[in-house]
């Protein structure tokens, strides 16, 4: 069954009915340039991979083409010892692959993964992201869950390419992944954005018009309007001093008066999950760590956890158990995490939801040639990201504007049986899902 359960036995979802409504920074309220992004993105990593780790620069350098973009789809899940790149339905069912950037057949699937066409590893996945995350299985696999890492992906099966291309058949082993890795964490080391280092924080420093877009005056209204009746609050993974730069871009320079409260550094989906402390800032640098019952309404911290927030906004609000909820891009991090372990209800923003209608209005949905739906399988059964969303948001949008165009009290369906959490400014999209024989209707 691909559905566990469903997220609300509520059919209905409203705004007016938080007394918390909580924020990701990147591409939930600030949004990228995907594109340009996504281009400097893979870029850095491979003058990383070839100058640094010494992989062939006749694939890393190849100028990305149409098929190339088509390639990269935010979710895919490598398997890092087979070299093999995964789409899943919602149980775990492998039913899409690549090894490297040539597609897999069915056959060629059940071959590798047995008839059922599912793998331990990614079925543990499914069933529950987190127990992937650290420890042995995150060895065997990891997922390009975001934006930052989306072209990972395609860097990682061009290397997979020039060691196939000249080793053939013959490698049991990929050792790639480890490398790909070193160059992520090489490029977002947090530290960089300060010494101008690496090449990605330097070149948004100096050109944020290619990269960001400014938030809309709809937007920013409505995050005005938010706070006057709601308690805001803002976490994210960012570390302060680009957090600053982004918002100061996006939303203005005084960003920080849109927002209650505002944790940077946050290493979700740990800030949910975990006991670490918030840590004081002077200006961008960390000082001293404080209790939970220290943190204070109008500071900026770094790193902290959920339980002392909560703890904080039950105060601010004076209510024992204040109703939350959270908005953010990561279908980890943002969404199955606070909806599974913490109080907080969560809201998707998926912008694939928006590229779906705006590029294939006349055909129901998107099909990237190469990977097909970010939201179902070829069989019309919700993919992983798909099952995800509906079992663990209250609703999905492509962006902030469906919200801030409507009311505080405006009632939106949600993903409850008989009805569809999936909005957005246009109505011609429709999923037919097989499962439940559930249509979800834009």
């Amino acid at each position: 069954m691909y559905f566990k359960r469903f997220y609300s036995r509520d059919s209905y979802f409203r705004l007016s009915d938080y007394d918390c409504v909580g924020f990701d920074l990147d591409n939930t309220i600030c949004e990228y340039n995907i594109s340009s992004a996504g281009r400097l993105e893979y870029d850095t990593l491979a003058k990383f991979l070839v100058n640094e780790r010494g992989y062939d620069e006749k694939y890393l350098f190849k100028p990305l083409q149409s098929n190339d973009i088509d390639f990269i789809q935010r979710g895919l899940i490598v398997d890092t010892h087979r070299g093999n790149l995964l789409r899943l339905t919602g149980d775990g069912f492998i039913f899409r692959a690549s090894h490297g950037s040539k597609i897999l057949n069915d056959d060629d699937i059940k071959k590798i993964y047995g008839s059922d066409r599912k793998w331990f590893v990614t079925t543990e996945f499914a069933r529950n992201p987190i127990v992937t995350w650290n420890g042995p299985l995150s060895r065997k696999m990891r997922t390009f869950s975001d934006y930052f890492d989306m072209p990972a992906a395609l860097a990682l099966s061009r290397c997979i390419d020039s060691v196939q291309d000249k080793l053939g058949d013959d490698v049991d082993f990929y050792n790639i992944w480890k490398d790909v890795l070193k160059g992520l964490v090489d490029m977002y080391n947090r530290y960089n954005f300060m010494q101008n280092a690496g090449g990605y924080f330097p070149s948004v420093k100096k050109n944020p018009d290619l990269y960001y877009n400014k938030c809309r005056p709809a937007v920013i209204n409505w995050l005005k309007e938010l706070k006057k009746h709601k308690v805001v609050f803002l976490i994210t993974g960012s570390n302060i001093d680009f957090a600053s730069h982004t918002a100061s871009y996006c939303i203005g320079d005084n960003w920080r008066d849109y927002f209650d409260f505002v944790v940077c550094f946050s290493r979700k989906p740990g800030f949910f999950l975990g006991g670490r402390p918030f840590v004081k800032l002077d200006g961008f640098t960390e000082i001293d760590s404080v209790t939970n019952d220290e943190i204070q309404l109008g500071e900026i911290y770094s790193q902290g956890n959920w339980q002392g927030l909560y703890l904080l906004l039950s105060k601010a609000t004076g209510k024992s158990k204040p109703k939350c909820v959270y908005i953010g891009d990561n279908h980890i991090q943002d969404v199955f995490t606070p909806s599974e372990y913490t109080c907080c209800d969560t809201i998707a923003v998926c912008e694939e939801l928006g590229a779906e209608l705006l590029q294939h209005p006349s055909k129901n949905i998107l099909k990237s040639d190469f990977w097909g739906s970010y939201f179902y399988s070829d069989d019309n059964i919700p993919s992983l990201w798909g099952n995800i969303i509906m079992n663990h948001s209250k609703i999905c949008v492509p962006n902030l504007d469906v919200l801030a165009l409507k009311s505080l009290d405006y009632q939106y369906s949600t993903f409850s049986r008989g009805t569809s959490g999936y909005h957005s400014s246009s109505s011609s999209l429709v999923f037919n899902c097989k499962t439940d024989k559930h249509k979800v209707r834009l």
